[in-house]
């Protein structure tokens, strides 16, 4: 009994390292079954099967193609296409496509490998680890995904707005450990919050973080691919964005980052009194009321003055009203309104992966990939809080202190 049992446990083992083979060899045979039965299918008549008077239709098999890999996301197999002959129309597997060599699920998992992280140098060992030491897998691979995300990237710039209620837009020029830095170029980024609830990305480019002419080109694209004028635009201080957003949709409101603006205060201060004053800004726009904002404001500027630091205590008051334009607009949209963190936020990823290999030389390239890079972060976009709430802003709905006041039914945002 003893012998017994230690044999079966020798036995499971066995079969539990096995494992991984002994289910590749199953779903080879099952997926190289298919292909027989396509066939079948197609000529009417089973392997090996005669030809009658009345058959189906024309053709017949002729052997095999070469054994091919193809790799899944659990492990690389190997099969053979049946063959067929003479028939009216070139026959098309629907199982196995001519040349692919790689199921939909892992080409999509090597662009978010990448992204995530693995250098193109890593990129063979790691995915052989995955995926079996015969995937048909290389770092060519890498450079052939950024060629493809060149020309997606390309058809989405130019993808129509028009469908699309943005009452929200959060706009931002981030810098990027990368090529472009020798252009002293930014990454100009728009990201929209939909009357659904719904935050997306609408527009990725390169252009200068401080130049009118950028951001005028880019709220122009926006513009003519039929994006309507958004209720609300959240940005920082640079001039360049309000002067084209005055040009191009006059009729938003504005609110300038207080991330950026607490900031600006503090380079201000000496060290030693940034901690201090820190938490006396802090306050101001968490406050209930644009009221009690406007208290805490000259709480802060009292203090600054008694200490000598003028230049900070008068650098609070510069673009007041852009500072507390969300007080006309719901109170559960205020969280998302103080900064552009929406932008920030998800931005993190890109600045992992161009702190990781500083590969952009071309500016295109730098484009494509974080642009590939926002797409992967937005699929995991938390909606807004209050959707209900965005559809009556879209409306026109009107807010004060947070709290609605009156409601415009209908009414449609001016493009």
């Amino acid at each position: 009994m003893k012998k017994a049992t230690t044999d079966g446990r020798e036995a499971a083992r066995v079969c539990w390292e096995s494992l991984e083979e002994w289910t590749r060899q199953r779903v080879q045979g099952y997926i190289q079954d298919l292909l027989e039965e396509e066939v079948t299918e197609l000529l009417g008549r089973a392997k090996s099967q005669r030809r009658q008077a009345v058959d189906a239709g024309p053709g017949y098999r002729n052997g095999y193609g070469k054994p091919r890999k193809l790799t899944l996301g659990g492990g690389t197999i190997t099969v053979r296409r049946p063959r067929v002959r003479q028939l009216e129309e070139r026959f098309e597997s629907r199982i196995l496509p001519l040349f692919a060599r790689r199921t939909p699920a892992v080409n999509d998992l090597l662009p978010e490998l990448y992204l995530h992280g693995l250098a193109e140098g890593d990129f063979d060992l790691a995915l052989r680890g995955l995926l079996g030491e015969d995937a048909p897998l290389s770092a060519a691979t890498v450079a052939r995904l950024k060629a493809k995300w060149q020309a997606e990237y390309q058809t989405w710039s130019t993808r129509s707005l028009g469908d699309l209620e943005v009452v929200y837009l959060w706009a931002d020029g981030i810098y990027v450990e990368a090529g472009l830095e020798k252009e002293k170029a930014a990454m100009l980024i728009a990201v929209a919050g939909l009357s659904d609830g719904r935050k997306v990305v609408l527009t990725v480019r390169p252009g200068y973080r401080e130049s009118t002419e950028s951001w005028s080109a880019l709220l122009r694209d926006l513009k003519a691919r039929g994006m309507n004028a958004p209720r609300l635009v959240v940005a920082d201080g640079h001039l360049g964005i309000w002067r084209a957003l005055a040009a191009v949709y006059p009729k938003s409101d504005e609110q300038r980052c207080w991330n950026h603006r607490m900031v600006n205060v503090l380079d201000k201060l000496p060290k030693t009194a940034q901690p201090q004053g820190r938490a006396l800004l802090t306050k101001i726009p968490y406050a209930e009321s644009r009221k009690e904002a406007e208290r805490l404001k000259r709480a802060f500027q009292g203090w600054a003055g008694r200490q000598g630091y003028e230049e900070a205590a008068t650098l609070l008051d510069h673009d007041w009203g852009r500072m507390v334009a969300f007080y006309r607009y719901p109170k559960e949209h205020w969280v998302h309104l103080r900064t552009t963190n929406v932008v920030e936020s998800p931005f993190a990823a890109v600045r992992l992966r161009t702190d990781a290999a500083k590969r952009y030389k071309k500016v295109p390239n730098a484009t494509a990939v974080i642009w590939k890079t926002l797409l992967l972060a937005e699929r995991r976009f938390r909606k807004l809080n209050a959707p209900h709430l965005l559809k009556e802003v879209w409306q026109g709905t009107r807010f004060a202190v947070g709290v609605r006041v009156s409601k415009r039914k209908n009414r449609k945002t001016a493009a």
